[in-house]
């Protein structure tokens, strides 16, 4: 999840006529409500990979501090069956049973495989769904994987619907596939959840969002990723609220609290929700490091961290290591409810403890079922930072008590600002008016003068809003594959 570019209210009820009406009325009131009260885990089983104290095992997890466990990932073979993508880990290491054991310390542990991720990409789960013979393939192997393994359940992680190479009926078909899955899963007392996109663009596209309400347990919301370097300015990727310099449509559009409600007001239940939180951050280099505002331009991706190696992103235990180091400005932005940081030439979005706390009473006041986290290897599991796991610990004593408990476990000089727009302002939109020369009906669209940008026209008060997006260097956006390739494969 953290690689990618982009990454009825459930007939509340209708409960059953008069007899209900009572009870509905109390849950109006105050007086009786369900609980926020999950904490689903992501594990990336890659990270015992990693080197010195970044490497992170099985064994590294402490299964008290979640309620759900999801083992990630597991791919889909070109036969529509499940495959390992880390047969020697999976297997020969013992990595599924060991994963499973947790059980054995936390008996009301529930424990989940999810398939796909950004790198799985979208072909094969389209072909699949669209055929029903390959959907019995799959469910099948799904069914005997999980019981073979000692799963409780089985996450979806298609990334996504309708995109990057899927078809146009992935999004029926991603409907028929979870309903026949319920109904097997039903047979056999198991949990069904999947990995959704946030932003209202990729929703739109993917998901017929009642349907998925109705077959899940449990809808694992990817708030984040929403922002990057992409943008060619410095901005948050989960940030809560929009910041003093969102001020387009699309950029107001880009935060948690606009992607939770749209999921709601499209149908979803509240309570099936869980809410994702970034256990990393996304990295800047500014253009100039003298201007290091929200809304700074940049030069591209920040440095790669020395544990998780990727441009453009920092594990939550890699930026507390950098803390420690000293010279780090950090800055609470209330605007926003998020933290920034930054020093010389890097900047760095991320949620800090005090951040996640104020995410978890959010997901409270909606009465959602929980959160998520992407992804319980890169919390700060060492104690670097006098806490082990700061994060994980941030999101238990808020759902438990007040969120006042929470210290920031790094002591660091937190300048605390509702900060006004950069001096350097962001690029201007286009001046052309995109409403009415490209955006027709609800769908992307690529920008007739560079190839490179394109544009999610989302259905909005009656018309259309064009949602800028842009390719990252060196690719252009396919607009038959709805993906962003390489320009020697894309008419142009």
């Amino acid at each position: 999840m953290q690689d990618q570019q982009f990454r009825n209210v459930k007939s509340q009820g209708f409960i059953f006529k008069m007899m209900l009406k009572g009870l509905a009325l109390l849950s109006i009131l105050g007086i009786v409500s369900a609980a926020t009260n999950k904490v689903v885990c992501y594990h990336g089983i890659w990270s015992t990979y990693r080197l010195n104290n970044g490497k992170f095992t099985v064994e590294d997890i402490d299964p008290t501090l979640c309620t759900h466990l999801i083992y990630s990932f597991v791919g889909l073979g070109d036969d529509s069956r499940i495959k390992h993508l880390e047969p020697n880990l999976d297997v020969n290491q013992g990595n599924l049973k060991k994963f499973n054991a947790l059980k054995l310390k936390n008996p009301n542990l529930k424990t989940l495989v999810a398939i796909g991720g950004w790198n799985e990409g979208s072909v094969n789960y389209s072909k699949m769904a669209a055929s029903s013979s390959l959907r019995a393939v799959f469910i099948k192997s799904v069914v005997e994987f999980v019981k073979t393994w000692g799963f409780d359940g089985f996450d979806l992680d298609w990334e996504y619907p309708g995109q990057r190479g899927g078809a146009y009926n992935d999004k029926s078909n991603y409907v028929t596939l979870i309903k026949e899955m319920r109904k097997e899963f039903d047979k056999n007392g198991l949990i069904l959840t999947a990995a959704v996109a946030a932003a209202s663009g990729s929703v739109d596209i993917s998901y017929d969002v009642p349907a998925l309400s109705k077959y899940l347990d449990i809808i694992n919301v990817m708030a984040y990723d929403l922002r990057g370097s992409w943008d060619g300015v410095t901005g948050h990727h989960s940030g809560l609220y929009p910041s003093a310099v969102d001020t387009t449509t699309n950029q107001k559009l880009l935060t948690v609290d606009a992607a939770i409600r749209g999921w709601i007001q499209r149908g979803a239940d509240p309570q099936k929700i869980a809410l994702g939180l970034p256990v990393y951050g996304k990295t800047f280099t500014l253009s100039s490091a003298s201007n290091a505002k929200l809304g700074a331009p940049v030069k591209g991706a920040g440095n790669s961290g020395k544990y998780t190696g990727e441009a453009g992103m920092l594990g939550y235990n890699e930026i507390v290591e950098l803390q420690k180091e000293g010279g780090w400005k950090v800055v609470w932005d209330d605007t926003q409810k998020n933290t920034h940081m930054y020093k010389g030439d890097q900047w760095v979005a991320f949620d800090s403890p005090k951040a996640i706390s104020n995410k978890v009473e959010y997901a409270k006041s909606l009465n959602l079922g929980g959160v998520m986290i992407w992804s319980i290897e890169t919390d700060d599991f060492r104690g670097v930072s006098g806490t082990k796991y700061p994060i994980l610990k941030a999101i238990h004593q808020t759902l438990g008590g007040s969120s006042n408990e929470i210290v920031e476990p790094v002591p660091q000089p937190v300048e605390e600002v509702t900060q006004k727009p950069s001096s350097t302002k962001a690029p201007a939109p286009p001046s052309r008016d995109l409403t009415t020369t490209l955006c027709t009906k609800a769908g992307y669209v690529r920008d007739p003068d560079d190839c490179s940008i394109f544009y999610y026209c989302l259905a909005y008060n009656g018309g259309f809003v064009p949602l800028e997006q842009r390719c990252n260097a060196g690719l252009v956006f396919d607009e038959e594959k709805l993906w962003c390739d390489y320009p020697e494969v894309v008419k142009c």
